[in-house]
């Protein structure tokens, strides 16, 4: 018997995955929970496994490829060993009323635009926040376009392609579409879920308008790069982002950290390094100022209780955000361990979904490459970002005298749609009291 095995849903708010490699070829024999294929979505890098032994018969969808939650990816035929039914799962058994838009996407492309083709005797939509603020954003009507989710959901991408594709067009225009499009057309386009070809289109007008000169090096864009393009356009498109700075005298901190560093490494196992002593800042400011720990959320804001702080890591391909769980609850040294463990586990490829998911705020490291200034990009949904410059010793006034002193700039990009320059002004000043009040009374434990 054949099972279907779809694609799995690797996160709550995950609507699609990308094969990034096959792990079996057809004719492989695979044991239950063995891996079958890799994949990235938007949040991690994770693997399927097999929830039944038996022989891989097809491969339908190719490396390289994206698809949507609930999308049929391999067939496996069950050996006799196993004998039964599959073990009932989301990624074994396709739901009826998706096996037709499953089973139809090599169909001819409709005459009528798919996205904008009215919705005919469907059940009633359940719209994300998301889709229902970025519709009325930019004066889509949800009723008239189709989804390319799993079970015809609309999801973001699709409200996106419309957008890009120049806006909706108006009622009457697409009942002409509809009237002059043949009748098997139409019917296609209410019943397929493959998606339109918006985004290649799009790929080829840009690989026609730039040249490429003899030379030039063609570097293709991978599912991770492709995935940070877009959540760092959507966090430009739907925040407008505001900016703002104070430098800060760490001078004292240095001194701190230098002369405890030794006996940390000796005892901890680990580099002692500046930046938990300023997400140690961050957290106490932001119990302060709970306003910046908070997160759009159309009609409402909604202020988180925990504080989870995300931060960047980079990798050669890409660049990674983990989080540290209830970071208010640690010290700087078990905010050092947590830091130590995301960053090696991030470059190790071994980060999981719980790793990715839930910071509330976000706090980029940009001066360990030598950065003194920059305009972070908001990490949607949260409210701010808070990029700490690199270190440098510059003269400064102090009682009307010049000194050399040790200072760093933070630079913190908000929502505008959630907070003002005031309360964020507040906030970075409270940061930077707590940073040029670190000496020897600071506690590491």
């Amino acid at each position: 018997m054949a099972t279907k095995v779809l694609m799995p849903q690797l996160g709550e708010s995950v609507t699609e995955g990308t094969i990034s490699k096959w792990l079996v070829n057809v004719g492989d024999t695979v044991k239950k929970y063995d891996s079958l294929a890799e994949v990235t979505t938007d949040k991690v890098n994770a693997e399927v496994p097999s929830t039944v032994s038996g022989r891989v018969t097809e491969i339908v969808v190719p490396e390289g490829e994206t698809v949507a939650v609930g999308t049929l990816i391999l067939y496996i035929e069950e050996s006799g060993a196993e004998g039964g039914t599959a073990t009932p799962a989301s990624t074994t058994e396709t739901p009826a009323p998706q096996t037709p838009a499953t089973e139809q996407p090599k169909a001819a492309t409709p005459a009528v635009s798919i996205q904008q083709a009215p919705v005919v005797d469907g059940p009633k939509q359940r719209y994300s926040p998301a889709v229902v603020m970025l519709s009325q954003q930019h004066g889509i009507d949800l009723s008239r376009v189709v989804g390319t989710g799993a079970g015809g959901r609309i999801t973001r991408k699709d409200v996106q392609a419309i957008i890009d594709a120049g806006g909706q067009k108006p009622a009457e225009t697409v009942k002409e579409t509809v009237a002059q499009a043949p009748v098997a057309a139409v019917e296609q386009a209410t019943v397929v879920s493959t998606p339109a070809p918006v985004a290649p289109a799009t790929t080829s007008a840009v690989s026609v308008d730039i040249p490429v000169a003899s030379g030039d090096q063609v570097v293709p864009v991978t599912s991770i790069r492709r995935t940070i393009a877009n959540r760092m356009v959507q966090s430009k498109h739907e925040a407008p982002h505001a900016w703002t700075m104070v430098e800060v005298d760490v001078t004292n901190l240095v001194n701190f950290r230098n002369q405890a560093k030794g006996e940390f490494a000796r005892k901890e196992g680990l580099n002692l390094t500046f930046l938990p002593f300023f997400i140690k800042a961050v957290v106490e400011a932001l119990k302060e100022f709970p306003m910046i720990n908070s997160t759009w959320a159309h009609d409402k804001i909604i202020v988180k209780k925990d504080i989870n702080i995300s931060i960047a890591v980079a990798t050669e391909e890409a660049l990674y955000v983990p989080v540290i769980k209830h970071a208010d609850q640690k010290s700087i040294l078990g905010i050092a361990k947590a830091v130590d463990d995301l960053a090696a586990r991030t470059r190790a490829g071994k980060l999981t979904m719980d790793d990715m998911t839930g910071g509330t705020f976000t706090v980029n490291n940009t001066g360990s490459f030598g950065s003194v200034l920059s305009q972070p990009i908001i990490n949607a949904p949260q409210a701010a970002i808070l990029s700490v410059e690199s270190i440098v010793k510059r003269p400064v006034v102090i009682n009307d005298m010049i000194a050399v002193r040790s200072m760093v700039n933070l630079c913190m990009s908000l929502d505008h749609r959630v907070l003002d320059g005031l309360v964020c002004g507040r906030f970075l000043q409270s940061v930077k009291q707590k940073l040029e009040n670190v000496g020897p009374d600071t506690k590491l434990y």
